[in-house]
């Protein structure tokens, strides 16, 4: 049977310290988009229930399954970023397009919607755009640095 006890021995002493080290750091150092991953989780997660809260779904029901399967890939996103960004950093352009499709959307996807779906999905798709700009900066910044 093995000896399982530490006394006497630091983690100084272990071989892979640097590599530890070393992957704290990054893991730190990648941490920037946390001041962006959760605004963007709150605007998928409105784009799905926008539906609901504007009450359109009986007058645009492919509109609002749109908005709620846009919303909910929106908030993935963001969970995602907030999970694991560094494997999520290369996903910031989708962000990006998937606020230009929302906007577009509201044309494509509804039948002749109303001022205040308009506005809505154009809000959402402006602020999506934004975000995902500001999570491709950051990816971007954060890419220079680690080459």
């Amino acid at each position: 049977m093995s000896n399982l006890s530490h006394t006497g021995r630091d983690m100084a002493s272990h071989p892979d310290v640097s590599e530890m080290r070393d992957r704290y750091a990054r893991m730190l150092g990648g941490r920037d988009v946390a001041l962006v991953d959760a605004p963007v989780f709150l605007v998928g997660l409105y784009c799905a229930i926008s539906p609901w809260v504007l009450h359109f779904t009986t007058t645009q029901p492919t509109l609002a399954t749109h908005n709620l399967i846009m919303g909910i890939a929106i908030a993935a996103l963001g969970l995602g970023f907030t999970v694991m960004p560094e494997r999520m950093y290369g996903l910031s352009w989708a962000i990006c397009a998937m606020g230009i499709w929302t906007i577009l959307s509201t044309w494509i996807v509804g039948s002749s919607p109303d001022l205040s779906i308009v506005l809505n999905n154009v809000i959402i798709g402006g602020l999506t755009v934004l975000l995902g700009l500001a999570c491709a900066a950051v990816s971007m910044k954060s890419g220079k640095r680690t080459v």
